[in-house]
């Protein structure tokens, strides 16, 4: 990997998290988010979450639901965001264990459904028109 990219791990609403190798310019994680980025750091990894700091301003589409780990509370991400590693003084690239690690926690696309006064998060997968079928199908 060349010293001025960084490789991310890119989750868009409604589909899955993916590896992506950018630039390390800020041009490019803006391109990423759609606008102006906004750092947060709510995990213990040396990780960054980057998205567009008026997402929900700007009502962009709902991605995902935040739980903080090392403080009580969470956070409704709206719009494309990226996770990146840390170094001493700026933005780095994810290793591969925090790769997949990240890519769990955020592989099902949420939803929040609103019953009443209560708002749900509802996680649902993905599937391919090929995973539809059954296997045990006879041919024809």
């Amino acid at each position: 990997m060349d010293k001025n990219t960084i490789k991310v791990l890119v989750v868009e609403p409604k589909g899955k998290p993916y590896i992506k190798e950018i630039p390390d310019t800020l041009e490019s994680k803006q391109e990423i988010v759609g606008g102006n980025i906004e750092a947060i750091y709510p995990f213990e990894d040396p990780v960054c979450l980057v998205c567009n700091e008026e997402g929900k301003i700007n009502n962009l589409e709902f991605n995902r639901v935040i739980f903080f780990e090392n403080a009580v509370g969470m956070d409704i991400i709206q719009g494309t965001f990226f996770i990146c590693g840390l170094t001493e003084d700026d933005f780095g690239s994810l290793s591969d264990d925090l790769i997949e690690k990240y890519e769990k926690k955020f592989h099902s696309p949420q939803k929040l459904i609103n019953i009443g006064n209560t708002t749900y998060i509802l996680n649902y997968s993905i599937e391919s028109k090929k995973d539809n079928h059954k296997k045990d199908a006879p041919e024809r």
